[in-house]
């Protein structure tokens, strides 16, 4: 069973998923199936949702072995949206936020046989609190919502002083001959630092919680190649496990035309956008292998990057992307109040603003959207497979471009930064970003890099594996699939690979899989049909790849 958290590993890990006690509302209770959402068909309830959601569970466990002496923490995934907790009565704390971890510390009050509550609410309707692609009337790019545990439940025992996060930064030459990385531990102050290398074992003292180490023969990460350097950290009675990789990311001039650069050297980031969205589960697959699957089919496909769209997965995605060698364009998860006029159709046909200085103004939303951006970064910072964050898509929420750019760049300043994904311009970013549906794709090129972070979004329904017969959601509707695939090549050959011949860096399709009643993925939602063919695919990929290698003057 891989780890819950697999940058920061112990042994003494036990899972308290399976059947928990569930009551919705005050109805009486009833059994679920921890982790999956009470809405999906897995978790055995599929409770229809509401407005605001009042969720009460309950579950029972005997006292860990190995307790005496040092301490359990009780591990949550993700809850949404907003958790308390009491064990025995107690009240441990509270957590605000549906995408982010949180832990509580139990040893004080663990007895023999232990009664474990978790109260939750769900106020999607109230907009606050980031909430993604959920509402409550689902239908057509809106979709089923979630409340409640919806990500694994876990014990673990620690000592009593222990290791409580890792932090690594990493620093790979230019010329990529050498590489110095720095890994922090948080809550020790002395301890031992091992890494394995292709060149043996590589040792560093930790002092003052941090270790300083030099790489002199670095094997460099990338889809073709993601190598992970694993290490440990021993302080007292304390050992961890993780890993970190060595990559860089750069804007380079090429030939006149801004480059996004993997490694030093130019790369097309090519693309799906990935809702994150299954069939059984909405926001939790049936099983941990799933995350796998999906990127070994985009892989097979040809394509490097998935866009994480406006949702944060649990750890095991990124640790899978990690290992398998999959770029990742993480968005941050968006809130307040969406607008179909001013967020959709004035911006599609050419109505955008230029300054967003104004928009979404409530301060409760523009907080809450802060929190959840800074709560991201530092969860998800130490993925090799993280190169890009996404903070506003198409307006939704968006608000102060300029002060949210800043904002993530001090707590980031290592992956490249889109500031504003689609329709509404005028903040800094570090790449000029477009949208681009109904229409042929034309773009234009300035200083920035230029990526097309949406497009395409082809339809087409596969008999017996949609999600809803009756509805189709997509941008252009295709009955047959052999007529959806030579279309969907013909847009990549004749408007995408000259793009990136002409300064085009990197571009999202949309999408990886079906979702609800969007059926313009490339996989049905139910991952049993892949409606493309890989021989027809990856020479596609080829052609991008040597597109931004081949230098083509600008102008």
């Amino acid at each position: 069973m891989t780890h819950p958290t697999p940058l920061l590993r112990r042994p003494s890990f036990h899972s308290l998923d399976g059947s928990w006690s569930l009551s919705v509302n005050g109805a009486p209770p009833v059994s679920v199936t921890v982790p999956y959402p009470p809405e999906s068909a897995l978790s055995g309830v599929s409770a229809a949702p509401c407005g605001v959601t009042a969720l009460c569970y309950q579950t029972h466990f005997p006292c860990p072995e190995g307790a005496e002496g040092g301490r359990i923490l009780l591990h949550f995934g993700a809850v949404d949206q907003e958790a308390e907790v009491f064990l025995n009565g107690h009240r441990l704390g509270a957590h605000r936020g549906g995408y982010e971890a949180f832990s509580f510390d139990l040893t004080p009050y663990l007895q023999e046989e232990n009664h474990l509550t978790v109260e939750v609410t769900d106020r999607l309707a109230d907009g606050v609190l980031p909430y993604g692609k959920q509402r409550v009337k689902r239908g057509g790019m809106w979709y089923t919502p979630v409340s409640g545990i919806w990500q694994t439940v876990w014990l673990e025992r620690v000592p009593t002083d222990y290791i409580r996060a890792l932090r690594t930064d990493t620093d790979l030459s230019p010329d990529l001959t050498s590489a110095r990385v720095r890994i922090t531990a948080e809550g020790v102050s002395r301890g031992l630092v091992s890494v394995t290398s292709p060149e043996g074992i590589l040792s560093a003292p930790l002092t003052d919680g941090m270790a300083m180490l030099t790489v002199t023969a670095p094997r460099p990460w990338s889809p073709e190649d993601p190598y992970l350097y694993e290490f440990t950290v021993t302080a007292g009675e304390d050992t961890v496990d993780s890993y970190f990789a060595l990559r860089s990311l750069t804007v380079e001039e090429v030939a006149g035309i801004p480059r996004l650069c993997l490694n030093g050297k130019p790369y097309f980031f090519h693309a799906l956008l990935d809702q994150g969205y299954f069939q059984d589960g909405i926001f939790t697959p049936s099983a941990p292998d799933a995350y796998e699957q999906d990127i070994r089919t985009a892989k097979s496909l040809g394509f490097n990057t998935l866009r994480k769209h406006v949702k944060v997965e649990p750890q095991r995605f990124y640790y899978d992307c990690d290992r398998l060698g999959m770029i990742v364009f993480q968005d941050m998860v968006n809130n307040s109040r969406y607008s179909f006029l001013r967020d959709t159709a004035l911006p599609t046909v050419g109505l955008k603003r230029r300054s967003d200085k104004n928009l979404h103004r409530r301060k409760d939303t523009r907080e809450a959207f802060l929190a959840g951006m800074e709560s991201t970064v530092n969860q998800l910072r130490n993925h090799p497979c993280i190169c890009y964050w996404t903070i506003f898509n198409e307006g939704w929420g968006q608000f102060d471009g300029e002060s949210a750019y800043r904002a993530l760049r001090t707590l980031d300043g290592t992956r490249f930064i889109d500031t504003v994904s689609g329709w509404f311009k005028g903040a800094t970013s570090d790449v000029d970003s477009e949208h681009v549906y109904f229409k042929p794709v034309r773009l234009t090129f300035g200083n920035r890099p230029t990526v097309l972070s949406e497009f395409g979004g082809y339809a087409c329904k596969i008999p017996g594996h949609a999600f809803n017969p009756d509805g189709t959601y997509g941008y252009r509707l295709f009955t047959d699939p052999a007529d959806f695939e030579d279309a969907l090549v013909r847009l990549y050959e004749e408007e995408i690979i000259p793009a990136a011949e002409a300064g085009l860096c990197a571009a999202v399709y949309t999408q990886l899989t079906d979702v609800e009643d969007e059926v313009n993925g490339l996989v049905t939602y139910d991952r049993a049909v892949v409606k493309v063919a890989p021989e027809r695919m990856r020479p596609i990929a080829e052609a991008l790849q040597r597109a931004v290698s081949t230098p083509h003057p600008k102008g």
